[in-house]
């Protein structure tokens, strides 16, 4: 497809948004695009993921609708990569989705039964363990990508661990193991140690991520709901100050402590 038929078009669909990637990456097309790689566009995967979960969040199916594309734009972007490699191309991946969407799905596609959810996701890791050649229960915890959010990751990990027995009995003793953490960490600081107060902080980390998951508390969404608290709590102690004609970098740490009480309540 050419610059002109395209430019003709009133509405777009997903072989138009190929053809332009296309075009981009052509030998008249655009300079930056061309001087692309798998490596150099990964961040923006990443963002423009985070983009779509905020549309999400927010509820707002304009925002979402947008960033999608946005998402869909760098999953064309990479395939095109891939193709002038001769790799794979745009298609392959379509039809390794729909292979492995009919694969996990026996009890649509085949004679398998599952009549609950739980079933199903019971039937979905059996099959991902045998398609990824996964043998030992060790083999599933590799499995978890090192690309995720350490915390959401943490608690991926751990509750692969559980499936197998690894884990604490109740919340309780996943606390307890979270107080051994932090009594740890406190002697770390004392020793002053950089690298053994890293691997102290990261303990504890995990350990509270554990012990959230035996809540049933998802600790990435949990973090995410007391940043966004701690922001709006920050606005509304900065508005504060101001009424009283304060700046914030003005005040000493026992006014700001004053103001954000007050911001609390």
């Amino acid at each position: 497809m050419d610059v002109k038929t395209l430019l003709q078009k009133e509405n777009y669909k997903f072989d138009d948004l190929c053809a332009i990637m296309e075009i981009l990456r052509s030998e008249n097309g655009c300079p930056w695009d061309r001087e692309q790689d798998h490596k150099s566009i990964r961040n923006n995967l990443l963002e423009e993921t985070y983009e779509a979960v905020e549309g999400i969040d927010n509820g707002d199916s304009e925002i979402l609708k947008e960033e999608l594309g946005d998402v869909l734009l760098q999953v064309v972007f990479h395939a095109r990569i891939a193709q002038e490699e001769n790799d794979f191309d745009i298609d392959d991946v379509a039809d390794g989705v729909c292979k492995k969407l009919i694969l996990r799905h026996p009890h649509i596609f085949a004679d398998v039964k599952a009549d609950t959810s739980e079933q199903v996701l019971k039937n979905w890791d059996e099959i991902k363990k045998t398609e990824k050649h996964q043998k030992s229960a060790t083999d599933t915890l590799c499995s978890v990508s090192s690309a995720m959010p350490s915390l959401m990751r943490a608690g991926k990990v751990q509750a692969k661990a559980a499936k197998v027995g690894f884990t604490f009995a109740n919340t309780s003793d996943a606390m307890i193991k979270a107080d051994e953490e932090y009594k740890e960490l406190s002697d770390a600081l004392n020793s002053g140690d950089l690298s053994k107060i890293e691997e102290e902080f990261g303990d504890l980390l995990f350990a509270v991520a554990n012990a959230a998951r035996l809540c049933g508390v998802n600790a990435e969404e949990a973090l995410f709901r007391t940043n966004e608290k701690f922001i709006e709590r920050f606005g509304a102690m900065e508005k504060i100050a101001k009424q009283e004609g304060s700046e914030l970098c003005e005040l000493s740490v026992n006014k700001l402590q004053e103001y954000w009480n007050k911001a609390k309540k």
